[in-house]
């Protein structure tokens, strides 16, 4: 009977020791939500924003910085904050965002979001900036980097698809007109015309080189090369690119040194240059 007592005394014992074991981690949460909920009482956040890497912003860009609640449940709420600075901030930028702690729900998890845009170029945040709960404080370091512009995805884009043109199947045709010589090669992917490499020999007025490029049986990017004669270097490289609907998105032209954009009308024209040799060139037929 004592062997018995004795042993109930040491499980009770045990489940005491258990019990103050386990009240290191409450404890460390405690000092998180204690952290987090002077955080939110603060009534702002506050942070620097850099841009990292060589594209920066030009002085007409426009930057927008919000306080969101991302929690499923507040998922497209509007900001609790927001700051819309003027064009021609420079960076690093220091910014506060003041809101009301009683809209702050302790639960929900809150980021510091900034939007750079630069014309056509967005610049994102690789990293979220979580603030207020959850321990986080309430300040935030933010990073933006540059992302390509349409414009210079269709190009890079582009530029990818030339290069694998070796691996198409290829056929060869020509046209001779009353001022012109004309020859094409055309560049297939499963019946589907991927690239068409026209030559047009002008005789003492020029030569032209493009490449068009399609999507869908439309015109998408085209690169034309104006040389004096066919073995003479280019003059002028004229590039534009088009949605499937023939929205102009990449117009540039380059001579020499010099660069620019490709004016609408010379783009239009470059356009049709490439739905006529298309046709010309049968299309998506298998040949």
């Amino acid at each position: 009977m004592r062997k018995m007592v004795l042993s109930v005394m040491s499980l009770a014992v045990l489940a005491l020791a258990g019990c103050g074991s386990s009240t290191s981690s409450p404890t460390e949460s405690g000092a998180a939500s204690a952290s987090s909920t002077a955080a939110a009482t603060a009534g702002s956040v506050s942070g620097t924003i850099t841009v990292r890497g060589p594209i920066q912003p030009s002085p007409n860009a426009q930057l927008v910085i919000n306080l969101v609640d991302v929690s499923s449940a507040q998922a497209g709420s509007a900001p609790l904050a927001s700051k819309t600075v003027p064009s021609g901030a420079s960076f690093p930028y220091s910014f506060e965002l003041s809101f009301k702690p009683g809209e702050i729900n302790p639960a929900d998890l809150y980021v510091v979001k900034a939007i750079l845009t630069d014309g056509a170029r967005h610049y994102s945040m690789p990293i979220q900036a979580p603030v207020l709960t959850k321990g986080n404080k309430n300040q935030a370091t933010i990073e933006l980097v540059a992302e390509q512009t349409p414009a210079e995805k269709d190009l890079a884009d582009f530029n990818a698809l030339i290069k694998q043109i070796g691996g198409m199947k290829v056929s060869t045709g020509t046209k001779l007109d009353p001022n012109a010589s004309r020859g094409w090669q055309v560049f297939r992917q499963n019946g589907e015309t991927k690239v068409i490499r026209e030559l047009v020999d002008y005789g003492d007025k020029g030569f032209t080189s493009t490449d068009f490029a399609y999507r869908n049986g439309a015109p998408w990017v085209a690169v034309q090369q104006k040389k004096a004669s066919k073995d003479a270097a280019p003059s002028s490289i004229v590039s534009a690119s088009w949605t499937e609907n023939g929205m102009v998105v990449l117009h540039e032209q380059q001579a020499g040194s010099k660069s620019g954009e490709l004016d609408a009308d010379d783009a239009s024209n470059l356009r049709q240059q490439a739905l006529t040799i298309y046709n010309l060139a049968g299309g998506n037929k298998k040949k």
